[in-house]
């Protein structure tokens, strides 16, 4: 699945290990998300959607 979070996270100037804090996760997810390697759980997309102020569809795209 294609995301925005790295774009997201680097417009804000965090980072991974910025983002990791205040998503309560490592920074090693917060890598493996950007990347396409791990698809993150609903809650924690969640998190991620209200952060950066977006919905779950504008920052992830589950047709890629």
């Amino acid at each position: 699945m294609n995301n925005h979070v790295r774009e997201l996270r680097e417009t804000k100037g965090w980072s991974q290990g910025q983002l990791a804090e205040q998503l309560d996760v490592s920074r090693q997810t917060v890598n493996a998300i950007e990347t396409g390697k791990y698809d993150p759980s609903l809650p924690l997309a969640f998190r991620i959607a209200r952060l950066f102020h977006k919905s779950i569809e504008a920052i992830f795209d589950p047709d890629a």
